[in-house]
């Protein structure tokens, strides 16, 4: 089965739920209005399908291959990059000082998930490019940039991020690589990274390793850490390529899923020390570096969502063409596709809405961050900016969890046939495995947003969004259609839920940490299926008024249904998750260790 971008859906939300065209009002953005994205979004979907989709079985197949520190990607993988560099996407959300398109982020979020739809392994690559680029543009110097930063953005070179040691998994406090100052400016740096995605590979020729390296004699812990731009080949006066600089892959890990990507093991200085050239100042690297963690939780995020909704479009086709056994209820009375039996139905509708929910959430996330940079007014951007944090958490940790939820179900669809590899559905959900694991694993995001993002203000936050959850429960119902009614219902419910354990996390992270911390990713998975709901129930309203007056009756209806399941299947978690939360927290750490 071929993929298909999801274009209707996404131009949906990105005119009614992130209102494209207040964005294209913003300074900076008077170009990118409804129909820029339109037509952005449409030769995206081209490519990602005409070009990467294909090849992502292949990659699975034949993954990147490592002889003798030089590594191979997957045949195709090659022509697809220069196609890719050719047509400028890597460019798209970046500054035109630096031959970048300047879009927002709310159309690139779309391009970013028809990418990783089409091929997640692929994508992986312009990913940390783009996120390698964010830190410099925030903390790199003019001198430093003017080297680098035209040839990341046209996709000329890639980008990294060097954080992992074989001692220093998510505990940076740990990282042990050293630079030592040079008399000229510059650093040798000496040590290992692992898990280092595409950090060797022959698509690019030359490769941007950000690298975190204590300095002699810093402090401790992570104030003592300062990052380094490390290139795979030193460039010279001119910007040509120069010799190559003292980093190396020694290795590449043999993987669960998205095989075709190369995570590579580097050693930096086995020959005299690999040259580095510092971002900012002396140990803050990594603040530095939470800059490029943070544009990745996101994007890693926008992956969940185009995982399940590759898994969805194959468990649609499959349950449409596979005959088993007659329905139940009689109308048809020989064995017929098994998208006519009710648990099929409940299984695609599951989702369909968990998919349709987080890509709501993320393109408002979007359009806040879109909002945070350049409205000109600082009050907005700030409202527009806390808002935003508060999000990328439950983008990560929600869309990634839910990601691998709709990836099982696809295989359960497919019954025996979704356990056979030739089939495809296994891919999906071996791929969506890593995705709540890396750029932080779920648990991480929800200290996050315990610590940071609730307990930090008191909640104050959490409960101004409650605040426009219950503005919009109104509007539902003034609609007072039985839909609109039923959403409310379960809305209201979910969001006292919510808005419990945000008095709860607010009150006891102090006093109570592991009570509180017990229930951090129950935490993070409400508040997820709450913000997802709330942009559901949105929709519905826009979809009824667009209803009324004749537009696209299909869809429309359809994302109304939509809307409905969500509330009546999903959101009525949430109570219950409430319950284990407050209610549930003694139990999680009651047990002796030696019992286990």
């Amino acid at each position: 089965m071929t993929y298909k971008a999801p274009l209707k859906d996404m131009l949906f939300n990105i005119q009614h739920l992130a209102r494209i065209e207040q964005i294209a009002q913003l300074p900076g953005f008077e170009d990118a209005g409804f129909d820029t994205a339109q037509a952005v979004l449409e030769e995206c979907a081209k490519f990602s399908e005409g070009v990467l989709a294909p090849l992502n079985w292949e990659g699975d197949k034949n993954p990147s291959s490592f002889h003798a520190g030089v590594v191979t990607t997957t045949p195709g993988f090659k022509e697809a990059f220069k196609q890719y560099v050719e047509g400028g996407w890597q460019g798209l959300q970046h500054p035109a000082e630096f031959g970048g398109q300047n879009l927002p982020k709310t159309i690139g979020t779309a391009c970013g998930e028809m990418l990783n739809s089409a091929n997640m392994s692929f994508a992986l690559c312009p990913m940390l490019t783009d996120g390698a680029t964010e830190a410099l543009l925030t903390a790199g110097s003019p001198e430093l940039n003017a080297v680098y930063l035209d040839k990341m953005i046209s996709g000329q070179w890639t980008g990294t991020m060097n954080l992992t040691e074989p001692q220093a998994g998510s505990d940076l406090a740990a990282v042990r690589s050293r630079a030592e100052p040079q008399p000229d400016g510059t650093y040798k740096v000496f040590g290992t990274k692992i898990y280092i995605t595409y950090g060797e590979h022959d698509m690019a020729e030359n490769i941007v390793h950000l690298v975190l390296a204590r300095v002699t004699g810093a402090p401790e812990g992570v104030k003592g850490i300062s990052l380094f731009v490390v290139p795979k080949f030193l460039v010279n006066a001119d910007g040509t390529l120069g010799e190559r600089n003292d980093v190396h892959c020694v290795s590449i890990e043999h993987k669960l899923g998205i095989k075709a990507s190369p995570t590579a093991v580097l050693q930096f200085g086995d020959h005299g020390g690999a040259t580095g050239y510092l971002v900012g100042e002396e140990n803050r690297g990594l603040e530095y570096m939470f800059i490029m963690m943070n544009a990745a939780r996101y994007a890693v995020g926008v992956q969940g969502i185009a995982i399940a909704e590759r898994a969805y479009q194959k468990a649609v086709s499959f349950a449409k063409d596979r005959v088993q056994s007659r329905p139940v209820d009689g109308s048809i009375k020989a064995s017929a596709a098994i998208i006519h039996h009710p648990d099929v139905r409940r299984m695609l509708m599951t989702m369909r809405a968990y998919t349709e929910g987080c890509r709501a959430m993320a393109s408002v996330a979007a359009a806040a961050y879109d909002a945070s940079h350049n409205h000109p007014d600082a009050d907005t951007r700030q409202q527009n900016l806390a808002f935003y944090e508060f999000l990328v958490p439950l983008v990560k940790g929600y869309s990634t969890e839910m990601s691998q939820e709709v990836a099982s179900l696809g295989v359960q669809v497919h019954g025996g046939m979704g356990f056979i590899e030739e089939t495809g559905a296994a891919q999906y959900y071996r791929d969506a495995k890593i995705l709540t694991i890396y750029e932080g694993t779920t648990a991480i995001q929800a200290n996050d947003l315990v610590g940071r993002k609730t307990a930090r203000d008191g909640g104050q936050i959490a409960k101004g969004i409650a605040a426009q959850i219950e503005a919009t429960q109104a509007e539902l119902l003034a609609s007072g259609s039985a839909d609109a009614l039923a959403v409310a219902r379960r809305l209201d419910a979910a969001r006292q839920a919510f808005v419990d354990v945000v008095e709860f996390v607010a009150a006891n992270t102090r006093t109570r940490p592991n009570a509180v911390f017990s229930g951090s990713v129950p935490y993070l998975m409400l508040a997820g299926n709450l913000i997802a709901g709330w942009q559901l129930a949105r929709s519905l309203l826009v979809a009824q008024a667009q209803l009324a007056q004749g537009d696209d009756a299909a869809f429309m209806q359809a994302k109304i249904t939509t809307a409905r399941f969500y509330a009546d299947h999903l959101l009525t978690k949430a109570p219950g998750m409430r319950d284990s939360i407050i209610e549930g927290a003694d139990s999680v750490t009651a047990l002796a260790l030696d019992a286990f």
